[in-house]
This record gives structure tokens, C-alpha cells and sequence, in this order.
């Protein structure tokens, strides 16, 4: 276990995460037109990104438990 953060999203949010992430991040590219759908897209790239490293800072901001 790392102590720079505690893994606080489970598993199976996990997957989630990451389905619907790549999934939101690809549609906002491909359907929001110009800058807009790049930027949306990076901010839903952020979901997947939490659900491949197992740490939300949200989460941890809002006192969630940590996993395990």
C-alpha cells in the first residue's frame, strides 16, 4: 500500500467507471463538435482514469472509506 493514497473506489465501480468513461469520452469527441467535444471528452477521460487507479479525490473529500 502506497502512502501518497489509499485506494477508496471498489471494484466493481471500478469497472464502471472506466466503461462509461471511455465510452462518454469517445461519444464527446465524435458528437460535440470543435473545442468543446475535445474538452468534454478530456473531462470524462477523468472517470476512467479514477476507476484504472482505484482513488477518487472527490471521494476522498467527502470522507469515503478506503477499499479493503
Amino acid at each position: 500500500m502506497s502512502a501518497w493514497y489509499v485506494k477508496n473506489v471498489p471494484i466493481g465501480e471500478r469497472v464502471v467507471r472506466v466503461v462509461v468513461g471511455l465510452g462518454g469520452a469517445v461519444a464527446a469527441v465524435l458528437l460535440v463538435p470543435g473545442v468543446m467535444g475535445w474538452v468534454a471528452g478530456a473531462s470524462v477521460a477523468g472517470l476512467a482514469l479514477t476507476g484504472l487507479v482505484g482513488f477518487c479525490p472527490m471521494c476522498a473529500m467527502v470522507g469515503r472509506k478506503p477499499v479493503g
